[in-house]
C-alpha cells in the first residue's frame, strides 16, 4: 500500500518553502543552487526534493529556512512549523493495521487522511459512511459486487464502523462533519423499509447528541444545484489549505490545487445555502420516515 499522506504533506511544506525561497532577496529569489549552499545541503538536487515533497524537513531545521530566507513573519512560521508537524507525524490509523486485508489502495490513502483531518464537508446522493447503520451499510457493500465473500463484506462493513470513531475520538478533538445528503439519499430504499427507518432515526439521533455533526437536506423541488456533477468531500487540517476528495467508480482523486479547491468550497457553500436549514432537515426526514418507512 502506498504511504501517500505523508507525501501529500510534505508536498504541502514544499510549497511553502518554495514560495520562501521565491521571495526572498527583496523579491529577487534565490536558485536552487544558491539557496541550497546558504542552507549546508549537498546540492540543488537535495533542495529540489525537499520542495517537491520527497524528504522530510526536521522540525529543527525550519530555522534554517527562515534565516536564510528571511524576514519571515510570526503568522507564517508558525503555519510552516505546523505543516512540517503534519508532514513528519507517524500518527496513522490503526485500521490499518486491524483490516489491512479489507483495505485496497487508494482507500487506505483515504484512512491515513481521515485520522489527521479536523473537520470534513461533503456532498452526497447516499448516507456517507460514517453516519451508516450497519445493517445499510452491508447492504450498500454487498450490492457494490467489489467484495466476493460474505467474510470480506463483513470485515469491510466492520471497518467502516469502526472509522466513526473519529466521530466521538477523546484523543484529539473529534472529526466535524457536515453533510449535504441529496433527497435521493432519503428515498432509495437502501436494505428495504426497516433499515431505512433505522437509518433515518440514527441520523436523527446523532445530530441531536452530536453538534459537531450536521446535515442538510437538498430536496429534488430545488432542482439543479451546485453538485450537479456529483459527490465530492473537503478534507480540512489543523494547518494548510483543504483536500478535495472525489470519487469515480474505479479509483479516487485527490485534488490539491488551488483552483480546484476554490471550485469545490464554492460549491459546497452554494450546497449549504441551497439546502434546507438545519432544523428544516430534521423535520425533513422525520417526514421521510413518516411517510415511507413505516
Amino acid at each position: 500500500m502506498t504511504d501517500a499522506q505523508p507525501n501529500l504533506h510534505r508536498r504541502r511544506l514544499g510549497l511553502e518553502l518554495r514560495a520562501l525561497r521565491s521571495s526572498s532577496l527583496g523579491g529577487q529569489g534565490m536558485s536552487l543552487t544558491e539557496a541550497a549552499q546558504r542552507l549546508a545541503l549537498s546540492g540543488a538536487p537535495a533542495l529540489s526534493k525537499i520542495e517537491n515533497g520527497k524528504q522530510r524537513v526536521p522540525l529543527i531545521a525550519l530555522a534554517g529556512f527562515f534565516e536564510v530566507y528571511g524576514p519571515v513573519d510570526d503568522e507564517r512560521k508558525d503555519k510552516i512549523r505546523a505543516l512540517a508537524s503534519l508532514a513528519s507525524s507517524g500518527k496513522r490509523s490503526n485500521l490499518l493495521d486491524e483490516y489491512k486485508n479489507s483495505i485496497r489502495d487508494p482507500f487506505a490513502e483515504y484512512l491515513h487522511l481521515e485520522v489527521l483531518a479536523s473537520r470534513s464537508e461533503t456532498f452526497t446522493w447516499v448516507i456517507p459512511g460514517l453516519l451508516q447503520t450497519k445493517d445499510y451499510a452491508r447492504t450498500l457493500v454487498k450490492q457494490s459486487r467489489k467484495w466476493s465473500t460474505d467474510r470480506d463484506i463483513d470485515s469491510f462493513v466492520d471497518l467502516r464502523m469502526a472509522r466513526q470513531k473519529a466521530l466521538t475520538r477523546t484523543d484529539t478533538d473529534p472529526l466535524h462533519l457536515w453533510c449535504v445528503l441529496d433527497e435521493s439519499a432519503l428515498v432509495r430504499a437502501v436494505g428495504g423499509k426497516q433499515v431505512m427507518r433505522e437509518q433515518l432515526e440514527y441520523l436523527l439521533n446523532l445530530t441531536d447528541e452530536h453538534k459537531h455533526i450536521a446535515i442538510q437536506v437538498l430536496p429534488f423541488a430545488y432542482g439543479a444545484h451546485a453538485g450537479i456533477d456529483g459527490p465530492f468531500h473537503l478534507l480540512h487540517f489543523p494547518a494548510g489549505p483543504p483536500l478535495a476528495v472525489v470519487e469515480p467508480m474505479t479509483t479516487a482523486l485527490y485534488l490539491e490545487e488551488d483552483s480546484y479547491i476554490t471550485r469545490y468550497e464554492t460549491s459546497f457553500n452554494h450546497l449549504r445555502t441551497e439546502a434546507l436549514s438545519v432544523e428544516a432537515s430534521r423535520r425533513f426526514i422525520h417526514d421521510k420516515i413518516k411517510d415511507c418507512y413505516t
